[in-house]
């Protein structure tokens, strides 16, 4: 399975500094056959996104949001990290 975990730790680390990790982590164990719709939202916003992030954080979040087993995984790794 490919993982961007070197990817993740960024997200991890800016959701920490925001204070929303919990929210996050709970959006994303709730958010089910809708996360497919998010990564669909991403798609289509991506040339807005370019702008904003790298286009590996764009592909990263995409493959997470469409995978059960990485948004899972991401999850964890996002819980883990608040421990």
């Amino acid at each position: 399975m490919d993982t961007n975990h070197h990817i993740w730790r960024v997200w991890v680390n800016a959701l920490h500094r925001w204070g929303i990790q919990n929210l996050v982590a709970s959006f994303l164990e709730e958010a089910g056959p809708f996360s497919l719709i998010g990564a669909q939202v991403i798609y289509v916003g991506q040339p807005i996104l370019r702008g904003i992030l790298p286009a590996q954080h764009i592909s990263a979040m995409t493959k997470m949001l469409e995978d059960d087993s990485q948004r899972e995984e991401f999850v964890m790794f996002l819980l883990e990290e608040t421990s």
